[in-house]
């Protein structure tokens, strides 16, 4: 059901404003986003934009299924409340780390740290491998004779993380360990050397400073406001009594697993098409599940039933805990949308919630706003425009 009732008081600039920026094709940078390149980037222009457009500084916002921070860094930066749910203790890791305001002690320390990270790389040194997740088979893909020195690099990379002494620092470090780490390995058709390894940990723990640095003059400049991070699935998350003593969110802002598009949030691509657990190794997280665990689905499952009785699930939570001023902006793309878009509607009535349009997009298609994927790691540009190239963006508020 489509609601011609309003747009919960939208301008014409505000809405303007939202449809350029979900269509800016801008790469994602700026704050603390190049932390991590978490699949199936959520656009921080976007987020930040619905943000303004919806809330005013000091209301919440809440991200049911917030992957790696985007929504939360920008409603840090821009002077509001927080929450952010997700079921992966890797993106719990990310998203924590992403919101970290360091004291200029801490940025000096760190700063201190990128200049020398490099030199802590060291092929002639010693490694104590990470003996734990070693025996967990984190190592799959990396252990064998090919990958020794990579191996080696990331190990002493680690050790060095966990030297800067305290957790939020060492936080940090591992966050350079892993962008690095995922730049050498995850999808390369060309082996990284290890002189490449250690330049780039270096440029990345340089760049990350400078975010952190962006990030703290944001905070300083808007007002602190609190941040806080489940790791769980966002269904039944009405029933948290920390959530639930809060306010309702004035914004639901969100980047959902899409129905029917493959997507690896837990594994890196190693050598090809091998997939390896190293991203929560260097997290120093754990992690035992299949990629449906954290897709709300089988992909394959006949309907996608699974998934769209866990969207309904998670989405009639935060209805629950929405009231009618709260906005549910979400950014979906589909694999077959004549059908998936349909049914995904139908599950949002279900949830409790009703569309709405923006009136500035009247005379376009279906009146909804569509955008092109700028990149992901599950669209090849070799194979053109597909169903899954195509994101939509999604305005409900509660019945």
């Amino acid at each position: 059901m489509y609601d011609h009732r309003d747009d919960l008081g939208l301008s014409d600039e505000a809405q303007a404003v939202l449809v350029a920026a979900a269509r800016d094709p801008s790469p994602v940078r700026g704050l603390t986003h190049g932390y991590y390149k978490y699949p199936a980037r959520f656009s921080p222009t976007f987020a930040s934009a619905a943000i303004k457009a919806f809330t005013k500084p000091g209301d919440l916002v809440l991200d049911p299924h917030v992957g790696g921070g985007t929504t939360l860094v920008e409603a840090l930066a821009s002077g509001r409340e927080s929450v952010g749910v997700d079921i992966s203790s890797l993106a719990e890791f990310i998203a924590s780390a992403k919101c970290m305001v360091y004291s200029e002690a801490e940025l000096e320390t760190l700063e201190q740290w990128a200049g020398k990270v490099a030199s802590l790389v060291d092929i002639h040194r010693p490694s104590t491998p990470i003996s734990d997740y070693q025996e967990l088979g984190y190592y799959k893909h990396l252990d064998n004779r090919s990958r020794w020195r990579l191996r080696k690099a990331i190990e002493q990379s680690v050790a060095a993380a966990v030297m800067l002494g305290t957790p939020r620092l060492e936080a940090f470090g591992r966050c350079v360990v892993l962008r690095s780490a995922q730049w050498a390995l995850d999808g390369r058709s060309k082996r990284a050397t290890i002189n490449d390894f250690r330049q780039t940990l270096q440029e990345t723990a340089k760049d990350m400073v400078v975010g952190a640095r962006e990030l703290r003059r944001s905070v300083k400049a808007h007002g602190r406001q609190p941040v806080t991070i489940f790791r769980r699935s966002a269904i039944g998350i009405h029933q948290e009594a920390s959530l639930t003593a809060m306010r309702a969110p004035r914004l639901v802002v969100t980047s959902p697993p899409y129905p029917g598009v493959h997507v690896l949030y837990h594994r890196w691509q190693v050598d090809g098409r091998k997939e390896a657990p190293l991203p929560f190794m260097i997290a120093n997280k754990l992690d035992g599940a299949g990629s449906s665990y954290y897709t709300m689905g089988d992909r394959k499952y006949p309907g996608l039933q699974t998934y769209f009785e866990n969207i309904k699930g998670s989405m009639s939570s935060v209805a629950a805990l929405a009231d009618k001023n709260t906005a549910v902006v979400q950014m979906v793309a589909f694999s077959s949308p004549d059908w998936q878009l349909p049914r995904y509607l139908e599950a949002m009535e279900e949830a409790g919630l009703t569309e709405f349009r923006l009136p500035i997009l009247e005379g376009e298609a279906d009146g909804r706003l569509w955008r092109s994927v700028p990149g992901r790691r599950w669209y090849s540009a070799q194979r053109g425009t597909t169903p899954g190239s195509q994101e939509v963006v999604l305005f409900h508020h509660r019945r």
